[in-house]
């Protein structure tokens, strides 16, 4: 069987993803508990958009006011653990997708349909 090549933008999307996720691990607060849900990438790889989610919820806004104030220190992590050529400008916003996701599940769980 024949499998699709892990194309560059893949590659570069996943080593944002890492070195992102462990940007958080590092220097966010465990409270609450920042998630990256997703990240977006440019074609031209000039701008990234981190989705995340918060662990318990209500914390998103704190999250991401913490993570837009740290986006200078972040795409400067990205820079000195990778070498690539262009660094995207690093964006952040609230996985409201995944949030509405949870919540349906939620409620599938207490009807017994899950």
């Amino acid at each position: 069987m024949h499998q699709k090549p892990f194309d560059r933008h893949d590659r570069v999307k996943s080593l944002i993803t890492e070195i992102v996720a462990s940007f958080i691990r590092d220097e966010a607060n465990p409270e609450p508990l920042i998630t990256l849900t997703r990240l977006d990438i440019s074609p031209d790889y000039r701008k990234a958009t981190v989705a995340i989610t918060t662990i318990p919820e209500g914390g998103e806004q704190d999250a991401l006011i913490f993570l837009k104030r740290k986006g200078s220190e972040i795409r400067k992590r990205v820079m000195k653990q990778s070498n690539l050529k262009i660094v995207p400008h690093i964006d952040f916003e609230i996985d409201y997708g995944e949030r509405h996701r949870q919540h349906i599940d939620d409620l599938l769980r207490q009807e017994g349909e899950i």
